[in-house]
């Protein structure tokens, strides 16, 4: 970047998903409930996880990374946005959108990879049962969220410092709703060969990898499922993978779609229809599908409830004595 574009730029304007005054309005109250629900979701399960003895497991271990990437990657592009929604000014500051474009790369590439470490523990587990605490210790479990953090965070890094090294000339509108790599590479007046390159390497390459290894592992898993004789054991077997494919095909789904092609007006304006459902939709969702679906986290948070409420009558009666 010239210098003299690198210290008259200052700030960007983020176009959003409307110019229409009253739909803002509208899509500000939606957007807030979307926000608090997917924060008391994801810190609940993080809760559950944190205080009951029966969730202390590798399986857990990682939904609870899980939903704290989720908050992070929500809160990284919610609360600008709702602002943005009851302002005039829609800008974003140029560091605001440097690191905003760091953090939404780097989180998504560390919650693909806990997604895939998550389907390792599911082969673990129903492939091999027996051995399956010595392969989930506790050291392999750090380290299996460990690699997604620290990987996901230098691919963030640079992707951010190669989009920012480009020059930004003309109009610096983001038709966008957060900084996201495809429109900002539209803004650029310098070659993008490099930046564009890199992205669809990395992305090619997160994608592909975490993928493989969720495709390869769920093969072994299907295949000891077949093998099984009772159909109760079947059934439990089939119960633990449900909700980790129905989130893995969310949120593969939706990135798909958005980063493995070409930037051009015509995809970024689709892209932010499919923003909306890995940004927003994705991590209200997962605490909800495991939930809902999860035997041991409903009886876990009925626990949670009941231990409450018999504090609540504790204290009321000390009160009143």
């Amino acid at each position: 970047m010239s210098p003299q574009n690198h210290t008259t730029m200052t700030e960007f304007t983020l176009l959003g998903l409307t110019d229409d005054p009253v739909l803002e309005k509208i899509l500000f109250g939606v957007f807030l409930v979307i926000y608090l629900v997917t924060l008391v979701g994801n810190l609940c399960m993080i809760l559950l996880i944190r205080t009951n003895s029966r969730l202390q497991t590798p399986m857990y271990f990682f939904l609870g990374h899980l939903s704290f990437v989720d908050i992070c990657y929500s809160s990284n592009i919610t609360p600008n946005m709702l602002h943005n929604f009851l302002s005039d000014q829609k800008t974003i500051s140029y560091t605001g959108c440097f690191t905003q474009c760091l953090l939404f790369i780097a989180l998504v590439i560390t919650e693909f990879y806990i997604l895939a470490s998550m389907a390792l523990d599911r082969y673990a587990a129903i492939c091999s049962p027996l051995h399956y605490t010595t392969r989930m210790s506790k050291k392999v479990c750090i380290s299996l969220v460990t690699v997604p953090y620290t990987y996901g965070f230098l691919n963030g890094l640079s992707q951010a410092v190669l989009t920012f090294h480009l020059s930004f000339c003309g109009s610096l509108e983001i038709n966008h709703f957060y900084c996201a790599d495809p429109p900002l590479i539209m803004l650029a007046c310098s070659d993008t060969y490099v930046k564009k390159m890199a992205m669809f390497i990395v992305a090619g390459f997160t994608l592909s990898s975490s993928l493989f290894i969720i495709l390869m592992s769920y093969l072994f898993i299907f295949a000891a499922i077949l093998r099984m004789r009772s159909a109760e054991g079947r059934h439990k077997a089939f119960s633990t993978c449900g909700s980790h494919l129905t989130t893995v095909t969310i949120f593969y789904g939706t990135l798909f779609c958005m980063y493995l092609r070409p930037p051009s007006e015509k995809s970024v304006e689709e892209s932010k229809i499919i923003a909306v459902f890995y940004a927003f939709l994705s991590p209200m969702l997962n605490p909800l599908i495991y939930s809902l679906r999860n035997k041991d986290v409903i009886h876990a948070m009925k626990q949670m409830f009941k231990g409450n409420l018999s504090h609540k009558i504790v204290v009321w009666k000390s009160c009143l004595l």
